[in-house]
């Protein structure tokens, strides 16, 4: 797919949170969405990343704590992506995944819900 610029691409995933369901977005708790062009490692095999403590591991996590973040890459996306509908779905599906990973639900979870 084309190259489209981080600004437009930031759109996208705000587009895509927007329509996700109310009661998967409104327990989100200290958590910041990210677009980043790629993984640290510069690859394009990462669409996103979960980076902090998922609600069910959090004990006695509480004010103070640093934002958990959920990253998009917008490069890797680009690059599996064959028109902007696909795209679309494809950060619906990354968004999805990586929210999973907030509330505790690991890869083979979501690979019996369908949802890799």
């Amino acid at each position: 797919m084309r190259d489209i610029p981080a600004d437009e691409f930031e759109r996208l995933v705000v587009d895509e949170l927007d329509l996700l369901p109310d009661d998967m977005i409104d327990g989100l708790d200290n958590v910041v969405f990210v677009t980043e062009d790629r993984p640290e490692d510069g690859s394009l095999d990462l669409l996103g990343l979960y980076d902090g403590t998922a609600l069910t591991e959090r004990g006695n996590y509480g004010f103070g704590e640093l934002p958990d973040r959920i990253v998009l890459y917008r490069e890797p996306l680009l690059a599996i992506a064959e028109d902007l509908d696909d795209l679309k779905d494809q950060i619906h599906v990354t968004l999805v995944h990586e929210i999973a990973h907030f509330y505790g639900i690991d890869d083979d979870q979501l690979h019996e819900l369908g949802w890799d």
